[in-house]
């Protein structure tokens, strides 16, 4: 699970062994169990693996009769 933190961590803190991360920083090593307790608890979101697929917009032709 790929997570993206959202809260700065105290000075001196540690995420699973290691410092934590910067604000906006993406981690994906972490285990999902880890991964989903930050974001259930707001310090991080969940990253999607590929970007959402671009939305289409409609034509408007052929909408006009005249």
């Amino acid at each position: 699970m790929r997570i993206r933190i959202l809260a700065a961590g105290q000075p001196g803190a540690v995420l699973y062994d290691r410092p934590w991360p910067a604000v906006g920083d993406v981690v994906d090593d972490l285990p999902t169990t880890v991964a989903a307790h930050l974001v259930a608890s707001e310090v991080a979101e969940e990253v999607a693996d590929s970007p959402p697929p671009a939305r289409r917009r409609k034509s408007r032709r052929g909408d006009d009769d005249g």
